[in-house]
């Protein structure tokens, strides 16, 4: 098989920019020349990778795939040569990790702290953003690890043999709402009124898990507002809105100073667990070295409370 270091260049440009005009201008080729060049991959791999009947282009399941390895060889090569020329000032790698806005916000921090008082000090690049969005980036080497909430449900599973996972810790959603003069909940889950409800919007992946309990214990509700942002919704509960499930370690400060308070029991409560994934497919030395430092229990168990 004979590859060329610029197709892969070529085919990642593709892949940010699903448009062939788009990638051709930012690799400084024409158009012709840049769609020449992609074919040239595709023979000399045998394999369809640009399903062009789509606007915007799409990646076949295999160029998903081969996505993946085409930037870990481009950002190796960069890599190495940053390296020779002595750019990296002793830096090393940087990992790209992908996260959940509430892993990112009330996670991320004090897992990244405990790793480093345990010696293990990687340079980290964190990009909050949506679980579809995170899981996009992984399946095609935009990130090197993505931090989520684990949902063994969720249609968006990945095969573990490519996307192996840990896990990191656990915590819970709560059902949280503003408290009145005497500190009590503004609102009851277990009274006969119709409490008001501060929801996750449709498709939002924390919500799927909520409105199975709602479902579950049939509670009487009216929606008041929707976002698929936990933070957004702990935001609508503070000023006494309505109630709203948030992730324990999305709340720990005003629970604390009594801004907000739990207004169920622990029937209420929803079970999170915490993993990290990653795609074997990418050999950076960083990710290796922590993913054989977390399975030997580095920076694990770490909870939400």
């Amino acid at each position: 098989m004979n590859l060329e270091s610029k197709w892969l260049e070529d085919f990642s440009a593709l892949a940010a920019t699903r448009s062939f005009s788009q990638a051709a201008e930012r690799r400084f080729v024409t158009q012709p020349a840049f769609s020449r060049r992609i074919r040239s991959l595709e023979a000399a791999l045998g394999l369809t990778l640009v399903n062009r009947s789509r606007t915007p282009i799409e990646l076949t399941a295999a160029g998903q795939l081969f996505l993946v390895t085409a930037r870990t060889v481009v950002e190796q090569l960069g890599e190495v040569l940053r390296h020779l020329h002595h750019l990296e000032g002793g830096q090393g790698e940087v990992m790209q990790v992908a996260a959940a806005h509430s892993l990112a916000l009330g996670f991320f921090p004090r897992w990244i702290a405990q790793l480093r008082n345990e010696g293990l000090n990687i340079a980290t690049r964190l990009v909050a953003t949506n679980v579809g969005d995170a899981v996009h980036a992984l399946r095609e080497g935009g990130c090197d690890l993505m931090l989520a909430f684990y949902d063994p449900d969720s249609a968006m599973q990945m095969d573990p043999e490519i996307f192996p996972s840990l896990h990191l810790g656990q915590t819970e959603m709560l059902p949280v709402c503003a408290a009145d003069a005497d500190g009590k909940p503004l609102f009851d889950l277990e009274g006969e009124a119709s409490v008001p409800l501060l929801a996750y919007s449709a498709g939002a992946f924390l919500g799927r898990s909520v409105n199975l309990l709602l479902r579950q214990r049939a509670l009487r509700f009216t929606t008041v507002y929707e976002t698929a942002m936990a933070d957004s919704l702990k935001s609508m509960a503070l000023e006494g809105l309505g109630i709203a499930w948030v992730p324990q370690l999305s709340v720990r400060a005003e629970l604390a100073r009594g801004e907000l308070v739990v207004c169920g029991g622990a029937q209420w409560h929803v079970p999170l667990e915490i993993r990290l994934y990653r795609c074997a497919l990418v050999r950076k030395a960083n990710v290796r070295l922590l993913w054989r430092k977390l399975e030997g229990g580095a920076a694990q168990g770490v909870t939400g409370s």
